[in-house]
C-alpha cells in the first residue's frame, strides 16, 4: 500500500515539476519544423545526463536543435567542429605560458561548457576523440597538474555525416557503447520542407527565451532517478539484451548468423534510465514495457555488431532489434 502511496505522490511531483517539457517543445517548436523524434531523443539525454550521437546528412538542423535546447535551458553552450588536424587540447584546453607572471596558466577549451555540439566527431583522429569521449565518461577534465569537474548538466550531442567515408575516423564500437542514444534521423516531409522553406526566407527569427535554469534541470533529474521500476519490467530489458547475446536461447535462431556480438551490460543501465526519462515526459512515476519498447531502438542501435552476413543482405540493427522486441515476452 505505501508503495502506492509513494507512486502516487511521485506522479503529482512530476506533474508539478514537468512543466518545462511543454514550454521546451514549443521554444523547439518555433526553430525545428519537425524533427519530434530528435527533440524527445535530446529531452530524455538531458533528463538521464546522457549524451547523444546523432546520424544524418547535413542540413537536418542537428546544430540547431542543440543550440535552441541550451538557450531555453539558459546554458552554456559550445560547438566544436571536428577536423583531421585537430588536438585534443583544442577540445580540453591547455597550458599557456604567461610572460606576465612568469607562470603556466590553464586555458579551458569548449568542452567546458553545459551543452557540447561535437560536429561531424568521425573527422578527427582517434587521440582526439577519445580525450572527449574520456570527458564525457569521467565528467572531469585534467590539465597539467589540476583536474577540474565539468558542470552539470553537461550533455555532449556528437554528429556524424553517414554519406562522405573519405578522410573519416569511425568510431571504435567500444566508444559509441558510451553514447546513451544513437539517433538516426531522415528527411522531412513536404509539408515540413515547405514549412521550413517559409520559416527561413522571412528577415527576422522569433527570439528564443529561457524557461528553465540549469540547476532546476539537476532537480528534475534527482526526481527521475525515484522513477519506479518493478522487477518484471528489468527482467524484461535484461532479457531483450541477452537476446542479442544468445539469440537462440529465445527462439532466435536466424539471428545467430547475424549478430557477431551483442549488447554490453551498460546498453542495459542505458535501456533503464532512458525508460525512466520517457515515463517523467509522458507524465508517469513508474515504468510500463512501452516505454522500454519506445527507446530501445535509439539505445541498443550502436551496441550490436552485425556480421558480413548481415551486411551482404543489407540486414540492419533496427531489424534485428525489431525481431528481438517481437520475440521477447512482454510482462
Amino acid at each position: 500500500m505505501s508503495e502506492t502511496i509513494n507512486i502516487r505522490e511521485l506522479n503529482d511531483l512530476i506533474a508539478s515539476k514537468a512543466s518545462f517539457v511543454s514550454m521546451i517543445r514549443t521554444g523547439m517548436d518555433r526553430r525545428i519544423i519537425g524533427q519530434k523524434h530528435l527533440v524527445d531523443s535530446l529531452l530524455i539525454a538531458l533528463l538521464c545526463n546522457g549524451h547523444v550521437l546523432l546520424e544524418g546528412v547535413p542540413g537536418l538542423a542537428k546544430t540547431l536543435a542543440i543550440k535552441t535546447l541550451a538557450s531555453l535551458v539558459d546554458a552554456k553552450y559550445s560547438r566544436i567542429q571536428f577536423t583531421p588536424d585537430l588536438l585534443p587540447a583544442d577540445v580540453i584546453g591547455t597550458l599557456i605560458y604567461s610572460v606576465k607572471n612568469e607562470s603556466f596558466e590553464v586555458k579551458k577549451g569548449p568542452i567546458f561548457a553545459n551543452f557540447v555540439l561535437a560536429d561531424e566527431i568521425n573527422r578527427a583522429p582517434a587521440k582526439v576523440q577519445s580525450a572527449l569521449l574520456e570527458a564525457m565518461q569521467e565528467r572531469q577534465v585534467t590539465i597539467g597538474d589540476e583536474t577540474f569537474r565539468l558542470d552539470n548538466p553537461f550533455l555532449v550531442m556528437a554528429t556524424q555525416n553517414p554519406i562522405e567515408q573519405e578522410g573519416t575516423y569511425p568510431l571504435p564500437e567500444a566508444q559509441t557503447d558510451r553514447f546513451l542514444l544513437k539517433v538516426v534521423i531522415g528527411y522531412p516531409n513536404k509539408e515540413e520542407e515547405r514549412s521550413i522553406i517559409r520559416q527561413n526566407i522571412v528577415s527576422q527569427q522569433t527570439p528564443i527565451t529561457a524557461v528553465i535554469k540549469p540547476s532546476e534541470i539537476v532537480e528534475v533529474q534527482k526526481i527521475v532517478e525515484k522513477i519506479y521500476i518493478d522487477e518484471k519490467i528489468e527482467n524484461y530489458i535484461v532479457d531483450i539484451v541477452f537476446a542479442t547475446r544468445e539469440p537462440s536461447k529465445y527462439g532466435l535462431q536466424d539471428l545467430a548468423s547475424i549478430i557477431s556480438y551483442g549488447a554490453s551490460p551498460r546498453a542495459s543501465i542505458s535501456l533503464a534510465l532512458a525508460s525512466r526519462a520517457y515515463a517523467f515526459l509522458q507524465g508517469r512515476g513508474y515504468v510500463i514495457p512501452e516505454d522500454v519498447r519506445a527507446v530501445c531502438h535509439d539505445v541498443i542501435r550502436h551496441r550490436i555488431g552485425l556480421s558480413y552476413e548481415a551486411e551482404a543482405n543489407n540486414i540492419t540493427a533496427d531489424e534485428v532489434i525489431t525481431a528481438i522486441l517481437d520475440k521477447v515476452a512482454v510482462p
